[in-house]
């Protein structure tokens, strides 16, 4: 009995043990390879790849510079700023809010944020002049509209209606202004996950980096993620590079502590280390460092498709040295609560029902639920979606898949 109790324990560990993906010497070869040559004849000034599984890090690399002007090395420590990437971790922290009652998912976001009640939506708009006709929302914007970019709210430089509303406008919001359609039936990119960020203060009576930091940065270690770069930290933030059209040219990093602005939507700085913790927290199934932080019930949810028939839309850009139209998937996938979700499946790519995001400096990661995997891929310039960006996004996955241990 005690023998076959042994096999029993042996065989599920085996077990669990198989599930972790890894990579022989050769794959880990073959995609350091491939990362050397792409960050040598791209252009990208460095980047920093990760993959990680269910048990940890299973592949970490660091390529070209942080700081060209001072010919500093990028680092796998380098702490990059991640813009919208934050925006999962704000539907993470909303959906603890779920689970504990103080938020409903289909609540009209009116029930706790009454201001933002009895919107407009445009009914036309004149481009040339910016004239426009609108009518009064016939559904109110929930929470679940707000987490899957399905509320009608905007981003300027994705909305070439906004961008003409918000022209010379100095704090231009989008909240300020009609929905660019009905809430619920299209998809946009837009400040959905900033009024999320608002709405956490309003419930929770913290501060949004004070409720994060308490709920999901600290239980996860993620000790380099934050919306200020301490000044100790400041020798490894990563320079941001911008185009003026004809070539990339690199911002020096202000002295002293770089701060951004908290809210929902983006201003999160971060290493691939400390996102790939929160990546885990995915594959784990809400658990991670010896806490349940959310549900697998929760997990699965979020990783669901939440918008029915509706598709991620291709958004254009109003300015080129900014944002390139985006995203890949455009037009097939849907999206979960606060991820894009992979819907088909391609030959050496991501599963289908993987979840993904991206920041607006070109910093981008997967999840992939099926496989057990999750990677990370940090670069630092504009425009987003710049073709180097991508083309060594979509080789790297490649290679990822191409190389697992079977």
């Amino acid at each position: 009995m005690q023998f076959n109790k042994w096999i029993s324990c042996a065989l599920l560990l085996l077990t669990v043990n198989a599930a972790a993906q890894t990579f022989t010497a050769e794959g880990e070869a073959a995609i350091d390879s491939y990362l050397q040559q792409a960050q040598a004849t791209t252009g990208i000034p460095g980047m920093v790849a990760l993959i990680v599984n269910k048990d940890g890090v299973i592949f970490e690399k660091a390529y070209g510079r942080m700081d060209v002007a001072n010919n500093k090395p990028m680092t796998t420590d380098a702490i990059f700023r991640i813009a919208s990437m934050t925006k999962p971790v704000t539907s993470a922290a909303i959906m603890m809010l779920v689970e504990e009652g103080k938020v409903s998912l289909d609540a009209p976001l009116s029930q706790y944020m009454p201001e933002l009640g009895s919107r407009q939506v445009y009914a036309s708009f004149n481009l040339d002049d910016g004239t426009f006709t609108a009518a009064p929302a016939k559904t109110e914007i929930t929470i679940r509209h707000l987490l899957t970019n399905t509320s009608g709210l905007g981003y300027a430089f994705a909305s070439p209606e906004l961008a003409k509303a918000a022209a010379g406008v100095a704090g231009a919001r989008a909240i300020d202004y009609p929905l660019l359609f009905e809430p619920g039936t299209q998809w946009a990119y837009g400040e959905s996950t900033r009024v999320l960020g608002s709405l956490i203060e309003r419930v929770t009576g913290q501060n949004l980096f004070e409720f994060m930091q308490a709920r999901i940065i600290g239980p996860l270690q993620m000790k380099d993620t934050s919306y200020d770069i301490p000044a100790e930290k400041n020798a490894r933030a990563v320079t941001v590079w911008r185009s003026d059209g004809a070539q990339l040219l690199e911002v020096p990093n202000p002295a002293g502590v770089i701060s951004s602005p908290v809210q929902g939507d983006g201003g999160l700085s971060s290493t691939a280390h400390d996102y790939a913790q929160f990546i885990r927290l995915f594959l784990n199934e809400g658990a991670l460092n010896g806490q349940q932080l959310l549900k697998p019930e929760t997990l699965a949810l979020m990783g669901e498709n939440n918008i029915g028939e509706v598709r991620v839309g291709l958004q254009p850009t109003t300015n080129p040295l900014t944002s390139l139209p985006f995203p890949l998937g455009a037009g097939v996938d849907t999206f979960g609560l606060g991820f894009q979700r992979t819907e088909g499946r391609v030959a050496n790519m991501r599963s289908s029902g993987s979840l993904a995001w991206a920041g607006i400096y070109n910093t981008e990661f997967w999840i992939d639920p099926q496989r057990e995997l999750g990677a990370v891929l940090m670069m630092q310039f504009l425009p987003f979606y710049h073709e180097a960006a991508i083309n060594v996004l979509q080789g790297f996955e490649e290679r990822v898949y191409s190389n697992l241990e079977k």
